[in-house]
């Protein structure tokens, strides 16, 4: 390359990149802090809130005046001072005009402005139009009486307020919300007159503690009025700490056999919270609720009713189900991370921060009175020049008619300065024929006790002080109105489990031997006469109820559970357990079981051992299962249901048709395990697989057994087993001829 060629860096700085990059982040990052994301503690606003408000004011766009289109609003703000996008500007100008974003709307919106449905729902500017609230001239009044610093725009073609001279605390009660890069902020609304009341006996108490601010100034104070339901000692904590959350209730009252919500938390969508209502009770997670709708109107802002099935249903449960899983109750982040005096972020407590703000208040109090002062001491010294050219008026004239230069001439004769001498000479002849010398001395003696007034209260912290207080209460009894979020203590919402949620009512659990489950409403079904697919037929049927977990046992003894309402119904052929479960490879389900966790079951592999256990021994919640009965080298028979555990028999029968019966009560109960003997069959017999158990019964004491063999059926009462009875593990007694090969038996 020549030198021709080769770039020059001549005149240029060098720095590594690593230094520009982070540099240049470094500023990025504080000019969003600073300049767009986080709130000023004097005026609670953030840059482009504070340019819509001033240039609303500088439009003539005050509370009396009559509105002008929002564009026109717009286009002055991103034209004169804030040159970023418009639709990022008229966005927050609507937030300003939305009664359910701000709790004190700063604009007075005409045209659609959003709904509490959707907040981004407004129109385009160009269709809206906007003017001021009177609540903004708590912000603007002062602005003119040299209040605060003013700095050059974008352009430095014109000037706009640093700040806004604002007569309250406006952060607290707008609230903010942003996120700048590595930090947030997240102020709630709060009610003026409770701010007011806390700035007051700051005023009064300078050394009081927050406990005592939050005498009154209760907690946050939402535009909707739904519950704030945070305990005083979290509110009081995060007073102190400047950094905790807050939760909101929808409220809600019968009417009737229906629920009528009336309030939903602040920035919860109707629309939203019915969706999420709906989805639940499609998916069949809600059966108590029938039917839902939306009654809202501009008179009632929010009214969602929700009619249930039945006036029996508990509806408070209902209700906590709802406000558990729905935006029905919602959590707010709370962070008090401000700009403070010292034009740096902090996260302050409740008492810094408003001892900060009446720091604020008082400094700008004290530049409006010196404002004052200085106007009020020009206007005197303008009007004892002025008395002098009365009372000398024909000299004056003659001067000004004789003279070419009369200024000079008058300074010169009547010893004025050179305001007055351009005062007097300003005046048209006519005013001055017509002033009175009463009136101007009448003047200079108002401006004269203004005068002494001005200096004695910038003289005296005490009079200060009480200016202020007397303001901020005037202020509040203008502006204020009463709490609408009401402060109501309880405790969080608790969902209710699937099982609560369900109608209680009988039903059949019926198991195919194929493993296909299902289940039938009612006691009074016929599971064999049910449908079945080719090749299937009927295991075992058990009686229960909807809000019970039903329970399946396998030929390995490991036990699964899920809950009855939750089995297809028997209208169909059900559905495969090995869907739902995953049992070990060659198993095969043997029997089923429902009941309450209390009730005992008898459980027994066909190789004679067994125990009984309670139902809640079967309730697992792995796919896979969990160990219950350990059959050894045998299989897992039908699990039995026992209805006394101190009076009902267990009877055994084998497949050489031997029958024993004996208490239940000699059987252990355990949690999981193989038990205790229950027949002897001869271990030559067991082991070559001749004999085996093929089923268990617990009889009732003056009840019956069935026993099915083949075609035939025999029942044996309560009298007939007693040639049958022996104790626990012995061989029993032989069944009849032709009655030997026992395929089933039924206890009844």
């Amino acid at each position: 390359m020549t030198d021709l060629a080769r770039p020059s860096f001549h005149g240029f700085e060098q720095i590594p990149l690593r230094e520009y990059a982070e540099r240049a982040y470094l500023d990025y990052s504080m000019y969003v802090v600073l300049d767009r994301a986080l709130p000023f503690i004097g005026d609670g606003l953030k840059p482009v809130q504070r340019r819509i408000i001033y240039a609303m004011s500088e439009l003539g766009l005050g509370a009396a005046a009559k509105p002008k289109k929002s564009a026109r609003t717009v286009g002055d703000v991103i034209g004169k001072f804030h040159p970023h996008g418009d639709s990022a500007c008229y966005e927050a100008l609507v937030l300003m005009a939305q009664p359910f974003s701000y709790r004190y709307p700063l604009i007075d919106g005409q045209g659609n402005f959003g709904s509490p449905d959707d907040p981004k729902s407004f129109a385009a500017m160009r269709y809206t139009e906007s003017k001021l609230t009177p609540f903004a001239e708590l912000l603007l009044s002062e602005l003119g009486q040299g209040t605060v610093d003013w700095t050059a725009n974008f352009d430095g073609t014109l000037e706009e307020p640093t700040w806004m001279p604002a007569r309250i605390p406006h952060l607290l009660l707008n609230g903010t919300t942003g996120i700048a890069v590595g930090m947030a902020t997240d102020v709630p609304p709060h009610n003026l007159r409770e701010v007011v009341a806390a700035c007051v006996h700051l005023l009064d108490q300078p050394d009081a503690e927050i406990a005592d601010l939050c005498q009154h100034l209760r907690g946050p104070d939402f535009p909707t009025a739904a519950e704030i339901i945070t305990p005083r000692s979290d509110l009081l904590a995060m007073y102190r700490t400047g950094v905790g959350s807050v939760r909101a209730r929808a409220t809600w009252v019968r009417e009737g056999h229906t629920i009528v919500i009336t309030a939903l938390p602040y920035q919860v969508s109707p629309s939203k919270v019915l969706e999420q209502i709906d989805q639940q009770r499609q998916a069949k997670k809600l059966p108590w609720l029938e039917d839902l709708r939306d009654e809202s109107d501009h008179e009632t802002p929010v009214r969602l009713v929700l009619i249930p099935r039945s006036n029996r249903i508990d509806y408070d449960g209902l209700m906590s189900h709802l406000l558990a899983t729905t935006d029905l109750e919602k959590s707010y982040r709370i962070n008090f991370n401000i700009i403070g005096l010292d034009g740096r972020p902090q996260v302050k407590n409740l008492k810094a921060l408003l001892s900060e703000w009446l720091v604020f208040r008082t400094n700008t109090v004290t530049r409006r009175l010196r404002h004052r002062l200085d106007r009020v001491e020009r206007r005197m010294h303008l009007l004892d020049g002025l008395l002098i050219a009365f009372l000398n008026i024909d000299e004056v004239i003659r001067i000004i008619r004789s003279e070419d230069e009369p200024k000079p001439v008058l300074m010169a004769r009547f010893e004025l300065s050179e305001v007055q001498a351009d005062y007097v000479l300003e005046t048209r002849l006519r005013q001055l024929a017509r002033l009175e010398e009463m009136k101007i001395r009448g003047e200079q003696d108002a401006l004269a006790a203004e005068r002494k007034t001005l200096i004695a209260t910038l003289g005296s912290d005490a009079r200060l002080k009480k200016l202020i207080r007397d303001e901020l209460l005037a202020d509040a009894a203008k502006y204020g109105d009463d709490r609408r979020s009401p402060l109501v203590e309880r405790d969080a919402a608790r969902a209710l489990s699937e099982t609560d949620l369900v109608a209680s009512e009988p039903i059949t659990v019926v198991l195919s031997q194929k493993g296909w489950a299902r289940a039938a409403k009612g006691h009074e079904v016929d599971a064999a006469a049910l449908s079945y697919r080719e090749g299937d037929r009927l295991l075992a049927a058990v009686r229960g109820r909807s809000t019970q977990q039903a329970a399946f046992l396998d030929s390995t003894g490991r036990a699964y559970s899920t809950p009855a309402h939750s089995l297809p119904s028997a209208r169909g052929n059900g559905e495969p357990l090995t869907g739902r479960f995953s049992p070990p490879a060659g198993s095969r389900f043997v029997g089923a079981a429902i009941g309450e966790p209390d009730q005992r079951f008898l459980l027994a592999g066909n190789h004679g051992y067994g125990f009984v256990t309670r139902f809640e021994n079967f309730i697992g919640r792995n796919k896979a299962g969990k160990a219950l009965l350990n059959p050894g080298e045998g299989d897992a028979l039908r699990p039995t249901l026992i209805e006394d555990p101190a009076r009902d028999w267990v009877v055994a029968v084998t497949t050489a048709g031997h029958l024993l019966a004996f208490p239940v009560a000699e059987l252990p109960e355990l949690d999981r395990g193989k038990g205790n003997k229950i027949i002897q069959i001869p271990p030559a017999r067991l082991k070559s697989g001749d004999e085996t158990v093929i089923a268990v019964a617990a009889v009732r004491e003056g009840g019956e057994v069935t026993l099915f063999c083949g075609g035939r059926k025999m029942t044996l009462h309560w009298r007939d087993l007693r040639n049958y009875r022996g104790a626990r593990a012995t061989r029993g007694s032989l069944l009849p001829r032709g009655l030997q090969r026992v395929d089933d038996i039924e206890a009844g």
